[in-house]
């Protein structure tokens, strides 16, 4: 996908190496003042953590760094949360710590989350001395082996004087090739232990040397089928973001004037208002940009990596296209779909190189005639446009809810949701313009993100506002986050969508459990009146647990408050803020693919199947 993981404005801070300035004397110093040295070298300001016994020589030195800003936080996920949204936020390289055993195990979620997303993270974690691993010692856990699937690298470092090359390379391979998570388990020994620091180390990573530079080739060969196609599409990914090549891409679509569209971890990397913009596919993707892959005669990858989600049941997916596969990872290319064309390499230089050979075949005159194809793409956009219905009741719609925070926002906000009906009411209805502004968990789908990753944003880019869209579910997982907020002077801001259930999975039990919903209902138990409540979850009172956190909270229950709400809460800016919408617990989110079913079968809304005009559909 990307050999940096940039957004278009941040650069990568890189491990300094010997070619670029003259060695450091050589200090005398323990194994944690080399750690938190060593931190510092390779450009770490902010670490998400809370110490234990085994990781506590660490945290001695720590308090000395003028350098390195330690943000203590309340539960070690939300460590990990906060490190990746500061990773997506910046695109620096997220630090989470932590010390052995629970300590460790709380950051498997962010690790395997930041795994799922590519994000470049580096867990620091406290191990048991070297000579009790393997002896059931207290407070003893085999992280390494735990987090070897989902870690990019992991490390167990038993001396001292090995700790600031395992820096150096950990933050190397989190931030080179395809991102991911690095993990470095120390021995509290190896802490403790006296050694020597200078920098920088000797890297010994002779086995990694990630392809940037694509087959010119393979990229003459998508050229010829991009000009001599009828039906592109370029099916972006995350990947395009994470390389920093969203302006190479804006020049590729306008060159080409193929439809572009932007997976779930993409969006940002091209204008939603873009006339080339068809929308977001997927399960719950726009009717366009789903019915625009299916219809395809040739799709442009880039930095994606078909997805089930995307592509629905896949041997039905895309039934007519030919496939161009550009991605960082040679292990994605062909894994869940042929590629015609396999490109392995940097989008950033594989978009580049493709500009370069379209504008040769177009200087040779071959240029694709794609007039049909947007007529068809043009007549589906106007017919199936995204929409909501207004409950008839007078609550809040939650897409209502969303849709204005999105439009009374700052400029360059940057918004994080959590997973379930308002991540997908978040992607539709705010309109992402530049990238690095939309952050979601896209691959593992974890509950409890949005708000220590909304944390982890704020605290890289703090002159920017940052709103978490959150659920009530989601809501309960990591809300202890705001009390670390509150206390470090990162004023995030935090839309609760409330309506009172796990809201996508009761949509699954109305649509296919006959509305049996078992288990997922949150909002039993009297409200502050004692009475029943018409709406939401009402135990705990999110107004109360969040002024008890140091937060200013609000409720909303009426569409004619919404606008001055989300106005005073844009207004404040010395604190977090919490709104409490009470939103229609019946609100669902269209379009749907229904998982396990073709992409052929998607539903523009409950019970509309769309009319493609072509005599496949009803």
């Amino acid at each position: 996908m990307t050999e940096q993981a940039t957004g278009a404005s941040h650069p990568q801070p890189r491990p300094r190496s010997s070619g670029q300035q003259q060695s450091a004397p050589v200090e005398h110093v323990t194994g944690a003042q080399s750690l938190i040295r060593s931190l510092e070298e390779v450009g770490a300001d902010t670490v998400f953590g809370i110490p234990g016994g085994a990781i506590l020589p660490a945290y001695d030195p720590m308090m000395d760094s003028t350098r390195v800003r330690h943000i203590l936080v309340r539960h070690e996920q939300g460590a990990g949360h906060a490190a990746t949204g500061y990773a997506q936020a910046t695109g620096r390289v997220g630090v989470c710590m932590a010390t052995s055993g629970p300590g460790a195990t709380n950051l498997v979620t962010p690790i395997a989350d930041a795994h799922m997303d590519s994000v470049p993270l580096v867990a620091i974690t406290g191990q048991v001395s070297s000579k009790a691993i393997g002896t059931d010692a207290f407070q003893e856990a085999d992280i390494v082996g735990i987090t070897m699937p989902i870690t990019k690298h992991n490390f167990l470092v038993t001396k001292a004087e090995d700790i600031p090359r395992t820096i150096a390379e950990a933050f190397h391979i989190a931030s080179t090739g395809r991102p991911g998570p690095v993990l470095v388990d120390i021995a509290k020994d190896a802490l403790q232990a006296r050694t020597t620091f200078s920098w920088p180390p000797q890297q010994e990573l002779p086995g990694y040397r990630p392809v940037t530079k694509p087959h010119a080739k393979q990229i003459r060969e998508a050229a010829k089928l991009i000009t001599a196609a009828k039906r592109p599409v370029l099916y972006v990914g995350g990947g395009v973001i994470k390389a920093g090549a969203t302006a190479e891409l804006k020049v590729l679509a306008e060159l080409t004037g193929a439809p572009v569209t932007t997976t779930l971890m993409a969006l940002g990397a091209f204008p939603d208002s873009h006339p080339l913009h068809v929308g977001m596919p997927g399960m719950h993707g726009a009717v366009t940009a789903v019915t625009a892959l299916q219809k395809a005669d040739l799709i442009v990858a880039l930095g994606a990596r078909f997805d089930d989600r995307v592509t629905g049941k896949l041997d039905s997916f895309a039934p007519f296209a030919k496939i161009v596969h550009a991605d960082i990872d040679p292990a994605e290319i062909g894994k869940n779909r042929a590629a015609d064309v396999p490109i392995v390499g940097d989008a950033r230089e594989v978009i580049a190189d493709l500009v370069q050979a379209i504008q040769a075949e177009h200087t040779a005159g071959h240029t694709g005639d794609y007039t049909a194809w947007w007529a068809d793409l043009n007549r589906w956009r106007d017919t199936y446009p995204l929409g909501y219905d207004h409950p008839d009741n007078g609550q809040l719609a939650p897409q209502q809810v969303i849709e204005r925070i999105g439009q009374l926002a700052p400029e360059g906000t940057v918004f994080a949701a959590g997973v379930g009906q308002h991540q997908m009411w978040a992607a539709h209805f705010i309109q992402y313009e530049r990238p690095a502004t939309w952050l979601n968990s896209g691959g593992a789908g974890t509950m409890g993100y949005a708000v220590p990753a909304a944390m982890g944003a704020k605290a890289g880019e703090p002159d920017k506002t940052v709103w978490a869209i959150d659920g009530d579910g989601c809501f309960q997982m990591t809300n202890q986050e705001l009390t670390t907020c509150a206390l470090n002077n990162i004023p995030i801001k935090v839309a609760i969508i409330n309506n009172g259930a796990l809201g996508m999975v009761r949509q699954w039990q109305t649509l296919f459990y006959n509305q049996r919903y078992s288990n997922t209902v949150l909002h039993s138990g009297p409200g502050a009146d004692g009475k029943q409540p018409s709406a939401g979850t009402r135990v705990p009172d999110f107004v109360k647990l969040s002024e008890a956190m140091g937060c200013y909270a609000i409720r909303c229950e009426d569409p004619a408050d919404l606008d001055k709400v989300i106005e005073e809460a844009n207004a404040i800016n010395d604190r977090p803020v919490v709104i409490d919408f009470i939103v229609h617990e019946d609100a669902q989110v269209w379009p749907m693919v229904a998982a396990g079913t073709s992409n052929d079968e998607v539903m523009a809304a409950r019970g509309v199947r769309p009319d493609f005009g072509d005599g496949e559909d009803d």
